[in-house]
């Protein structure tokens, strides 16, 4: 049985991808924090309680299996869609430099806490899923 297919995991995984890209552009935005004229980037923060209303809407689809060499593979969505967006952090230092490290270290450590708490939340539904089925 492949766990990974179910709604709440196909969620959670898309939330941690997201997390993940979200934490890319973050740390994008603190190295260029002495780049004159760099603007702050974010990513657009995504809606994922339509996820749990419209079931699987917007996720990744699984593969199709190819039985044949000679067929081409399906287009698989990923989660690299995700809209980024400026988000200067506050006025523009005199170079036009946007980005406050002090505010991009509060939104990298949210993030952080966030990928830990989604983390702890998709290991704990692999577990509740092998105890009902009854694997150790």
């Amino acid at each position: 049985m492949n766990f990974t297919s179910t709604p709440l995991l196909k969620m959670l995984d898309e939330r941690l991808t997201w997390l993940n890209a979200r934490q890319a552009v973050l740390s994008e935005n603190v190295a260029n924090a002495d780049t004159p004229g760099y603007t702050a980037k974010d990513l657009k923060p995504e809606n994922f309680a339509s996820y749990l209303n419209n079931g699987s809407a917007g996720l990744p689809t699984p593969a199709l299996e190819r039985t044949n060499p000679r067929q081409l593979p399906g287009a698989i969505q990923t989660g690299q869609h995700f809209a980024e967006t400026q988000s200067p952090d506050g006025e523009a230092n005199p170079t036009g430099n946007t980005v406050s490290i002090d505010q991009e270290m509060m939104k990298v450590s949210k993030t952080q806490e966030e990928y830990q708490a989604a983390s702890d939340l998709y290991a704990k539904s692999i577990v509740m899923m092998r105890t009902a089925i009854g694997q150790p």
